[in-house]
């Protein structure tokens, strides 16, 4: 078995009920909809200011987190984990929500700059590299930047949830292939136009 693949799937989000349903927290709903596929549940840990759940798929060891910091201190929880198990930082998948996609759209890319997203900029800095994968969910763009903040607190219509749950199906089914490493394959899937 390869030990090139993702060992630590982190979901940016915000905690709290009120932040549960928005656009922001797509990362939360892939790593609960892993977590229920695994039959795994999230459990508090302090330790590592997150919920993190342990699971095993196609026989890989895996972690999921989901930081209960806020979105712009998700860097603290995500260091804490990858620390504290040794997690090498180009073995971490972060998902979070991108407002640069159209919504239903799922892409993956390795390293690059936060684009102004707080939880890829924190994440970067208290990692100490920007080596960490992502797994980008296209959320679309309001049209105009001073909407942005009302934008990705705001809930999807009902079509466009649709359409961001299409696309972390899709993303799901290509999990196996992030934790053998096979990283190319998974972004032909990814990156075909669905």
């Amino acid at each position: 078995m390869s030990d090139d693949g993702i060992r630590l799937i982190v979901g940016l989000g915000n905690p709290g009920a009120q932040y549960e349903a928005t656009r922001h927290n797509v990362g939360f709903w892939f790593v609960d909809a892993l977590a229920r596929s695994a039959n795994a549940d999230f459990r508090p840990e302090s330790r590592f200011h997150g919920a993190l759940c342990r699971c095993v798929v196609g026989g890989y060891d895996l972690r999921l987190l989901k930081p209960s910091t806020y979105m712009n201190h998700s860097g603290r929880s995500v260091a804490a984990v990858a620390h504290y198990f040794d997690i090498p930082t180009e073995r971490i998948l972060i998902a979070h929500d991108e407002l640069d996609l159209p919504v239903g759209t799922v892409r993956l890319k390795q390293g690059g700059g936060h684009a102004g997203h707080n939880g890829l900029r924190d994440s970067i800095s208290a990692l100490g590299g920007r080596d960490f994968w992502r797994l980008r969910i296209g959320i679309d763009h309001p049209g105009d930047r001073s909407l942005v903040t009302g934008y990705v607190l705001g809930r999807p219509s009902g079509a466009d949830r649709q359409a961001i749950d299409g696309a972390l199906c899709d993303a799901e089914r290509v999990l196996e292939q992030l934790l053998q490493g096979r990283f190319q394959q998974v972004m032909n899937h990814l990156h075909a136009g669905r």
